[in-house]
């Protein structure tokens, strides 16, 4: 099954949300991971003003969503329920960390429903609706800070599993790693440099670029890279060139009116 189809089996269920933005940045939140089938459970009266402005770019993703009068009748359908809890109790001790379940909430939307389910804002998912659930899941917090607004716990959830589709491809640097005689040629530039604008002197020079290679050795360096920093030490060492040349008539004039 493609990684659209995994996408299309997985639905971000809000019970009660309270807060029309909430709801936007939730879709938010889906797009930037990737999902689009939002259900609202047991809906209130948000402000759908508030919603759409915070959905920005998702907005498709609000228009579209689904409502159903309670939880049971949002998940009716699905085979793995997985609800998120941030309070600790007798009922809610078998938790996992998004971590650790994406994988498994990945492999069940090959062929079957799955539902990740999260609270009202003010008290999250109560112990009837935890009842619904097939599986709890709980974000990793400080002790004592465990409460996190409702569109910041679902992107960390959708976060995990969208790191498990492996979907994402980073952006590669085209330059190639600059070599070593590439390298080397710009030590000599910038010590040539470093010498005519006075950031040290010859007895001195050695010790100072040891300190120079130290900074320029913290990450590999592309011939992009090297190419940027010999262009910065040779357009120095032409202005400390010009402002030698520049100053050397004016002292020969001060020298002629001290002999005289």
């Amino acid at each position: 099954m493609s990684e659209m189809n995994v996408a299309d089996n997985i639905r971000v269920v809000l019970v009660s949300p309270l807060y029309g933005g909430n709801v936007g940045s939730v879709c938010r939140a889906m797009g930037n991971m990737g999902l689009s089938r939002l259900m609202i459970a047991a809906p209130g009266n948000l402000d759908m003003g508030e919603a759409r402005k915070m959905a920005c770019h998702a907005r498709d993703i609000l228009e579209s969503r689904r409502e159903a009068p309670d939880l049971k009748a949002a998940v009716a359908d699905c085979a793995v329920v997985v609800g998120t809890s941030a309070r600790l109790g007798l009922y809610r001790a078998h938790s996992s960390t998004p971590r650790e379940f994406a994988p498994e909430i990945l492999n069940a939307a090959r062929d079957r429903q799955v539902a990740i389910v999260f609270g009202p804002e003010d008290n999250g998912l109560g112990n009837d609706d935890l009842a619904v659930c097939t599986h709890i899941l709980q974000i990793p917090t400080v002790a004592g800070l465990s409460s996190l607004n409702l569109s910041q716990a679902v992107l960390i959830c959708l976060y995990e599993i969208f790191l498990v589709v492996g979907s994402f491809e980073p952006s590669e640097e085209k330059a190639p790693v600059a070599t070593t005689d590439l390298r080397e040629r710009m030590f000599e530039m910038w010590r040539e440099m470093l010498m005519d604008v006075g950031f040290m002197k010859d007895d001195m020079a050695d010790h100072m670029m040891m300190g120079i290679r130290r900074v320029f050795s913290r990450g590999a360096l592309t011939t992009d890279d090297v190419r940027i920093l010999m262009g910065v030490a040779r357009q120095a060492h032409h202005a400390a060139r010009r402002g030698k040349a520049a100053s050397e008539p004016q002292d020969e004039i001060e020298n002629e009116v001290v002999q005289s």
